[in-house]
């Protein structure tokens, strides 16, 4: 039985104070407190999909608008993933899934691969889904993937509904990152590159 693999990261400046802990080889728990009502609706589908049990403590100057809170939530986020993820040893590393959610249709594709990047293909017809500005979804999934260094392409297949499009995103990403980050019985200690490291 390998050990579970955990991480919390706390992340402080003048603007957030963020705690973010997760554990790959959860169950889908989910405790999510951002502010932000319908960022925290997306973080608790991105732990339940994702199977990993996530918890998200987050303050920022909400008063001043939602950029530095999902940024650096999605920065912590990204560096309790790399720590957690560890060596890569045995893990499948690429993962890929495409949600529907009513006429959306969303894809994800991701590589624990050590280089960082994030292509988006996503379009959002309107300015704000509640009161969360929908350009603030691109910002987020940069700076995970940065600090998570994760490759990771997201685009939008089909879509008109916005709330629709963001949350088959989200869940795309859990479930590609589900696949990806799965002990492959095949390649037990094994990391998955020819050059021997990620």
């Amino acid at each position: 039985m390998t050990e579970p693999r955990l991480a919390t990261i706390h992340r402080a400046t003048s603007e957030t104070d963020i705690t973010v802990s997760i554990n790959l080889d959860g169950t889908g728990q989910t405790r999510i407190a951002t502010g932000i009502g319908f960022f925290d609706h997306m973080l608790t589908a991105l732990g339940r999909h994702s199977m990993c049990d996530l918890t998200v403590e987050a303050k920022g100057d909400l008063h001043i608008d939602y950029h530095h809170t999902v940024e650096d939530t999605g920065i912590a986020l990204g560096r309790a993933f790399a720590q957690a993820i560890g060596d890569k040893r045995g893990i499948r590393r690429y993962g890929s899934a495409l949600v529907p959610l009513d006429e959306a249709l969303s894809e994800a594709v991701i590589d624990i691969s050590g280089r960082p990047y994030l292509a988006w293909s996503v379009e959002f017809t309107r300015d704000k889904i509640g009161e969360m500005d929908t350009e603030l979804f691109e910002e987020f999934f940069r700076a995970f993937a940065m600090s998570a260094m994760v490759t990771l392409h997201l685009t939008q297949r089909s879509g008109r509904n916005c709330h629709h499009i963001a949350e088959a995103s989200f869940k795309a990403l859990a479930r590609a990152l589900r696949m990806a980050c799965e002990h492959d019985p095949r390649a037990q200690g094994i990391v998955p590159s020819t050059k021997g490291v990620l």
